[in-house]
């Protein structure tokens, strides 16, 4: 019989249909490769230097308002420009296509040393309220047919400023990640009629074995198929297709356990905790999309301490994603840390 603790085995992610290799007994292997080195620095509240901070100078050469809570504003670097060719061209086996879209920034909280974890929940509120009514905005217009909202957190992670902060990209193709939770969802709910993952989310916390932290509306846990090391997924408990549907209560709700979640990261190892995170939801292509179930992904690279992370290397990028620990340690080691 399969013994998930210790036996080597495959995963399957329900939600796009890939598979990921588990290899738990790898957990007590030396580690002599690569360490981070682990900043002490403390930020202060406003960085004249920084192009984040209200009032401030941006490096694209407008100037910051002097906001109080939030602020939002169209990349100065865009990827994605609204104005480019929607051409397309093709030659033999050589295929391209022109992309039009809109980049914003959007800056959680004026105090530079700050992160979510570390904000009030009324303050991550207006985040939310931020990003709900960019989407709503962003996915009205006629040429956008997806709108994702992200934050990438910590030099790790490739943020060059560490200013409380996220992106929105939102372009006219449907992203290929997106697009497979999109057919993973429709599947299962041509077949049932019911949302693949409220059915996976009940399946969780009957076992509550990979539960980390819930509230009234929204369930933290560590995937079955998680590939990052402590990588987490909000599930809201109700059934809705994207952040334009949450009501006010789910919104506080929603607030509240991405404090829990990310201050649970930061105890982990006393560290502020580095990771990308993205919201999932229904494309804006004009769809009704009843498949959809909205949920926000967090994946942190660090694997054993502050200092060491994973790499996606070698096997990850020539096979599939394999991972040492189980998703059933890494949920078991987040809810014994706590939250402050």
């Amino acid at each position: 019989m399969l013994n998930l603790t210790n036996d080597p085995h495959r995963r399957f992610n329900i939600l796009t249909g890939e598979w990921v290799l588990v290899s738990p007994h790898r957990t007590k292997r030396p580690w002599q490769g690569k360490t981070e080195k682990l900043s002490n620095e403390q930020l202060p509240s406003y960085d004249p230097g920084c192009y984040l901070c209200p009032g401030n100078t941006r490096a694209g050469g407008y100037q910051n308002p002097q906001y109080t809570d939030t602020n939002v504003f169209t990349n100065d670097f865009a990827a994605l420009i609204p104005d480019s060719s929607d051409g397309t061209y093709e030659n033999g086996l050589l295929k391209a296509a022109g992309e039009r879209g809109i980049c914003k920034v959007v800056c959680f909280s004026p105090d530079h040393s700050l992160t979510i974890a570390n904000m009030a929940v009324p303050a991550i509120g207006k985040v939310v309220d931020l990003w709900q009514q960019e989407y709503r905005e962003l996915g009205g217009l006629d040429f956008i047919n997806h709108v994702q909202i992200f934050e990438n957190k910590g030099a790790i992670m490739g943020c060059s400023n560490p200013h409380p902060h996220g992106q929105i990209w939102a372009q006219t193709a449907v992203p290929q990640e997106v697009g497979k939770k999109t057919t993973q969802q429709l599947i299962f709910w041509e077949q049932h009629q019911r949302s693949l993952l409220l059915t996976y989310l009940e399946q969780e916390l009957a076992e509550a074995e990979r539960v980390v932290c819930q509230n009234e509306d929204f369930v933290a846990l560590v995937p079955f198929w998680a590939v990052w090391p402590y990588e987490a997924i909000i599930v809201p408990r109700r059934h809705f297709q994207h952040i334009g549907q949450m009501t006010a209560e789910e919104k506080r709700a929603f607030a509240a356990i991405l404090k829990d979640l990310t201050q649970r990261f930061d105890r982990l190892f006393d560290v502020s905790f580095p990771y990308s995170s993205g919201i999932h939801q229904s494309p804006t292509d004009g769809m009704e999309h009843p498949e959809w179930h909205f949920h926000m992904v967090f994946y942190p690279p660090l694997l054993r301490s502050a200092t060491v992370k994973k790499f996606m290397v070698g096997y990850e990028m020539f096979a599939n994603p394999q991972r040492d620990i189980t998703a059933e340690m890494a949920a078991e080691r987040l809810r014994e840390v706590g939250v402050v």
